[in-house]
Order: C-alpha cells, then sequence, then structure tokens
C-alpha cells in the first residue's frame, strides 16, 4: 500500500511542477478542433459504410438472380 501511496504523491507533485498546462483560451481552440474534425471523420466513416453497403447489397442482388 505505501508503494501506491508514494506513487500517487508522486504523480500529483509531477503534475503540479512539471507540466505545462494551456491557457483556458488554448484549449478551448483546441477543443474546437478536435471537434470538428471529429465530425469530418465521422462524417467520411458514414460516407464509406454507405459505399460498401451498397456495393454488398448489389453483389448479393447480381448473385441471388
Amino acid at each position: 500500500m505505501a508503494s501506491f501511496t508514494k506513487y500517487v504523491n508522486d504523480s500529483y507533485r509531477e503534475l503540479k511542477n512539471n507540466v505545462t498546462w494551456p491557457t483556458l483560451k488554448e484549449a478551448q481552440r483546441l477543443m474546437i478542433i478536435v471537434a470538428v474534425f471529429s465530425v469530418i471523420f465521422s462524417l467520411a466513416i458514414w460516407g464509406v459504410d454507405e459505399v460498401f453497403g451498397g456495393v454488398i447489397k448489389q453483389y448479393f442482388s447480381w448473385v441471388k438472380s
């Protein structure tokens, strides 16, 4: 248990003293960039899924007939 407590204390000290945290304005800007790219990426995945779904549906309709 002592090693876990030491780990938590060392981690807290590391985060408090050695990490450079972004400003609120920079964090908001980066959050918007991540949100925009997430939406674009999800739309791209949806588009590819729709195309492949249509191709597979067409393939099985040809095989069935």
